[in-house]
């Protein structure tokens, strides 16, 4: 079960209803322990005005979306690497410890999966260096394989895992339950993973049938994944942050009224998590 305090709200799951303030307020009002604002949301308002809101609230800040994208130019480029920089920056503004990175897919007319991974690997090496010099620490959030293509060619904790091998200290993983649950390496992989680099918990649901396959998450109880399962396998290596709720919902969630999602996230939390 999931009291409020231990619920972190990632503002996509509210983005048509509210803007960066009200996610704010909305999190105070129904007690949520923290917020995970997207970097659109920061940018409509400013970053210092963002960060003073946030900073004044008191919550928790269990991430920073998103960073990444370096295949998104067909190779690393100095504009990708500045990106990420910027991000960094904005995630120690706002209070961040974690900035959750959506690497990038194949680069446009590629078949080459393995390249597009070593491109990302040099990119994250390079934001890396940067963001342990401002005591950021990155997370990797790999995406279900219906992504490798045009948003993430990291699509397993293995995967993550084994580039946090190579790279060191200061870089995880953000275990996304949407894209993680069906793996039959889960529960091992979050074994190797341990404390130090299970950085985030994401939670929603997987629908069935799914209608479109970015924009029709599930609210947690509607799908067919144990999320209090993997919670629980993440709390058993140590994991205690907050547990985000992430969801796109353009056909349902997007629609409602803002508290009365945020009152369902409770429920849910509390009998489906």
């Amino acid at each position: 079960m999931l009291t409020p305090e231990r619920l972190s709200l990632n503002t996509a799951t509210v983005r048509e209803q509210w803007d960066l303030r009200q996610c704010v307020e909305g999190c105070l009002r129904h007690g949520f322990g923290g917020i995970a604002p997207w970097r659109d949301k920061i940018h409509e308002i400013g970053l210092d005005e963002a960060a003073r809101i946030i900073r004044a609230s008191g919550l928790g800040v269990s991430g920073l979306c998103r960073g990444g994208w370096y295949t998104a130019e067909g190779a690393l480029t100095e504009a990708v690497i500045d990106d990420n920089r910027r991000a960094v920056d904005e995630a120690a503004a706002i209070g961040s410890k974690y900035l959750v990175m959506v690497v990038g897919g194949l680069p446009e007319g590629s078949r080459d999966i393995v390249g597009a991974r070593e491109i990302v690997t040099e990119g994250l090496a390079k934001t890396l260096e940067y963001a342990r010099s401002v005591g950021v620490h990155i997370a990797i959030e790999p995406l279900h394989p219906m992504y490798a293509a045009d948003r993430a060619c990291v699509n397993t904790l293995r995967q993550t895992l084994d580039i946090c091998d190579v790279l060191g200290d200061g870089i995880g993983a953000a275990v996304d339950v949407y894209h993680v649950w069906w793996d039959p390496e889960i529960l091992d992989q979050i074994k190797r993973a341990g404390k130090e680099r299970l950085m985030a918990f994401h939670i929603c649901d997987w629908l069935v049938p799914t209608r479109d396959m970015l924009t029709d998450r599930g609210m947690m109880g509607d799908g067919v994944i144990d999320i209090k399962g993997l919670r629980e396998a993440v709390e058993a290596e140590g994991f205690s942050g907050l547990n985000e709720v992430e969801i796109f919902s353009a056909l349902n969630w997007w629609k409602r009224d803002a508290d009365e999602v945020m009152q369902v996230i409770i429920e849910r939390g509390r009998t489906s998590c």
